[in-house]
């Protein structure tokens, strides 16, 4: 019997939408890879696993196998999604004024390690998400932020695109679990959008590392993230894996 032919999708990534300078956001990638499954992306959480930083403005290849598709470059994979089964767990919601208050001690105003990411960079507003955690006093380890959804992020419809909400659950869980002078990149998301976030809207996105060893083992750091409506609701929830680069240290 002849195996089905593999289906091929060409994608190439508006430098926009990038986190590092010359690389895809990891969360507005994921959302993208994870999209290509169709329903099965809507209908349970998806993982994705980002192998290598994706290149901006060059032709890329989706590639669908089984029930995972892969972005490949000259057929090297840069990013996996497949669907879990996964339960994800929201942070904790976080008042919008609250969230919008604790901007204040956001860190990357004070040497920011990507100050260029489409999501928490100090780019011009309507340009980026311009989304800026900070600590919330008297929790334990919470970050928030009050996310003022710029219209200049929708569709030709008016709708806020699934890859921009992604996006808006990546940075929070990472500055959420790094420390002081770390610079982390996000190794993997697993993620569920449950609600439609409104251009024009305020939320509430809140990220917290998981307690203890879970939450950092070694160079890993493992945080859950959400976005929440004024009320409380929830729109989206994620889990991120983020790797810290090997040191000097860690060759020995």
């Amino acid at each position: 019997m002849t195996a089905p032919a593999e289906l091929r999708t060409v994608v190439t990534v508006p430098a926009r939408y990038r986190g590092p300078e010359t690389a895809a956001n990891g969360g507005w990638i994921a959302a993208v890879v994870a999209g290509a499954l169709g329903e099965a992306a809507k209908e349970a959480p998806v993982e994705v696993t980002l192998h290598a930083p994706t290149p901006l403005d060059t032709e890329l290849t989706l590639v669908h196998h089984g029930n995972a598709v892969t972005l490949c470059q000259d057929g090297a994979g840069l990013v996996e999604a497949i669907p879990v089964a996964e339960p994800l767990i929201e942070p904790g919601f976080v008042p919008f004024n609250e969230a919008a208050k604790a901007e204040e001690g956001f860190a990357g105003l004070d040497g920011h390690p990507f100050p260029e990411c489409f999501v928490c960079g100090m780019r011009e507003p309507g340009d980026g998400l311009r989304i800026f955690p900070g600590p919330v006093p008297g929790t334990a380890g919470l970050h928030a932020a009050g996310w003022r959804v710029p219209m200049s992020v929708t569709d030709d419809d008016g709708v806020v695109p699934v890859p921009v909400v992604w996006a808006a659950l990546d940075c929070v869980s990472g500055w959420a679990s790094m420390r002081e002078g770390e610079r982390a990149l996000l190794g993997r998301l697993t993620a569920q959008v449950y609600r439609r976030v409104y251009p024009g809207g305020a939320y509430s996105v809140v990220g917290a590392p998981l307690p203890g060893a879970a939450g950092r083992d070694g160079r890993k750091l493992t945080a859950h993230s959400a976005i929440y409506e004024m009320d409380g609701t929830l729109v989206a929830v994620a889990k991120a894996v983020w790797i810290l680069p090997r040191t000097a240290q860690d060759s020995q």
